[in-house]
């Protein structure tokens, strides 16, 4: 978005009020490419308005020229690996549709000529203006901006590393969003020291295996690793908080928790996806680890001069998943006490190893084996939030319940603190989203903590 804007573009709220409408998509969930289409439909009314339409991200690249064929009325069809030409692609958009809008009214008048001729002419309908952006999924290049769009003035996002090479049997993503391609570290922490001088106080480290990092700085003595880089975005001046997401477990090294036991500003807190906690369904999903390997990963954790809270993903459901694999992620949950997890049904996606596997798991099979997990998820946080109660933990603001008269925030550990304070009475005592507090916990819920301002 930031990009757009640098180019002249302004965002408006709704479509009606677009000349250009660009829809962002992922293809990660069930049934993506269906939704896709219903909502593409959903447009076609705007067409007769002169409105142009481009369909950007995974399911773009998924379906490639295919939109066309569904969508006619769609000009700009582009994968996430294009995203650094979309001002190029925009101007080719813009000088096409043009061209064909002079060249309609030439065969308008000519055709107006021969009508009153022959009287029997029509005019021809304008030629399509088509651009697409498909043929880079194995660029080396990275998406680099320095117009990036950011609309939480505390909290900063920022992309290390692109694309995937893990290729999971049962995974779009690798070939969606290209192989993995990395920004240099000097990149990185050169918008992390811009984001500090603009008053932002956390950042987060994002890549779809943001921990398979590798820095291409070309200069192999100033090039850093994971867990460096994640050091030396805590250490600049003015961030408070630093986060990283999603990381894979096979490219997760102990030096990563050495890190954040060394560094104060890095959150002791970590996305771990797991998958299953069976070891033959983690061979057939092709996950590049066992299940003593991800414990390994765990105890690395459990170890840490700091509590870590962990977090995951699992799937239930997965072709050929028995009632034993089954109850082997189940004890998964209780060996290693996830404060949250984050669990899907199977869904078959395109282009997918998994699609070729026997043994299909029925739709009420996967739906009863997720409610059966995330009861048993739900145990184990009830028991592990009640821990928090009389301890005291700063937590950063993001807003003010007015209906409730609470303040909500989040702590280091990633987890969501709703706190009063004494004589509150929202914004006029003196508290702001973007401050950082100190809170007692008075409480707590399955999913969230309560708490009191300490003054």
């Amino acid at each position: 978005m930031g990009t757009l804007v640098s180019e002249g573009y302004r965002q408006v709220e709704t479509v009606e009020e677009a000349d250009l409408v660009l829809y962002n998509t992922c293809s990660i969930r069930d049934k993506a490419e269906q939704k896709v289409f219903n909502r593409l439909s959903d447009y076609k009314k705007y067409k007769k308005q002169g409105k142009t339409f481009g369909v950007l991200g995974c399911v773009a690249q998924q379906e490639g020229e295919k939109i066309f064929e569904r969508a006619p009325y769609v000009s700009l069809v582009a994968g996430s690996a294009s995203y650094r030409r979309l001002p190029e692609m925009l101007r080719a958009l813009e000088v096409g549709e043009l061209e064909s809008a002079q060249l309609e009214k030439v065969r308008h008048e000519n055709a107006i000529l021969e009508a009153g001729n022959s009287g029997s002419r029509r005019p021809e309908a304008g030629s399509l203006v088509r651009i697409t952006g498909l043929d880079d999924r194995e660029t080396d290049e990275c998406f680099e901006t320095e117009f990036t769009a950011r609309t939480n003035p505390h909290r900063g996002y920022i992309t290390i590393i692109e694309g995937c090479d893990k290729f999971c049997s049962y995974c779009v993503v690798p070939y969606t969003r290209g192989k993995e391609r990395s920004r240099t570290s000097e990149s990185v922490l050169a918008e992390a020291r811009q984001m500090a001088d603009l008053g932002y106080t956390e950042i987060q480290l994002l890549g779809q295996n943001v921990n398979s990092y590798k820095d291409s700085e070309g200069n192999s003595r100033l090039r850093k690793t994971f867990a460096e880089l994640l050091a030396a975005v805590g250490e600049i001046s003015g961030i408070k908080r630093v986060r990283f997401t999603t990381s894979h477990p096979r490219d997760f090294g102990r030096d990563i928790v050495d890190a954040i036991d060394a560094v104060p500003t890095l959150c002791d807190h970590v996305h771990l996806p797991v998958q299953s906690g069976s070891t033959r369904m983690l061979d057939a999903m092709q996950r590049l680890y066992d299940r003593d390997q991800y414990l390994e990963r765990i105890a690395w954790m459990k170890a840490s001069k700091r509590e870590i809270s962990i977090t995951t993903d699992m799937i239930v459901g997965f072709p050929g998943e028995t009632e034993s694999d089954f109850e082997q992620t189940l004890s998964l949950l209780d060996e290693v006490g996830y404060d949250a997890v984050f669990a899907f049904k199977y869904s078959p996606r395109p282009n997918t190893p998994s699609l070729k596997l026997e043994d299909v798991i029925p739709d009420e099979e996967k739906a009863r084996r997720l409610d059966v997990l995330m009861t048993r998820q739900r145990e184990i946080q009830i028991a592990s939030y009640k821990r928090y109660i009389g301890t005291e933990c700063e937590v950063m603001v993001e807003g003010h319940n007015e209906a409730r008269g609470q303040w909500m925030s989040r702590t280091s550990h990633n987890k969501t603190l709703n706190f009063t304070a004494p004589g509150d009475a929202g914004l006029s005592s003196g508290i702001k989203p973007g401050m950082y507090v100190p809170v007692r916990v008075t409480g707590s819920f399955p999913n969230s903590l309560l708490g009191e301002l300490v003054v």
